[in-house]
């Protein structure tokens, strides 16, 4: 699991970098790639589960944005985007990979 450290901005627009890897560390382009966005309790934000990127790659952006980071309680800050793939090293074919990564959304004052 990794943390970002930068927040989102309420209701904007926040862009999450991926890249994938193979057990030795090489750049590998996975045959699929889908992902989920939840807050910290397990709730499916904005309808974003089982969402497919449609041209997988070794590296990704997923853009969040409005809705995607709204705040409907106060204690509702935290995201976690679950992104899972499949793909092909020296080791194996149809290999899985799953991987979280957290952040908090930032309340902004006149939204």
């Amino acid at each position: 699991m990794t943390h970002i450290a930068t927040k989102a901005p309420e209701l904007g627009t926040y862009v999450v970098s991926l890249s994938f890897t193979d057990e030795d560390g090489a750049a590998v382009t996975p045959d699929s790639i889908t992902w989920d966005l939840t807050d910290t309790d397990g709730n499916v934000v904005n309808s974003r589960s089982s969402v497919s990127v449609a041209t997988p790659a070794s590296s990704i952006n997923i853009v969040l944005s409005a809705a995607d980071l709204a705040i409907p309680r106060p204690s509702m800050l935290g995201r976690v985007l679950t992104v899972e793939a499949v793909y092909d090293s020296t080791y194996g074919s149809n290999l899985p990979f799953k991987d979280e990564v957290t952040f908090e959304i930032l309340p902004l004052t006149n939204v």
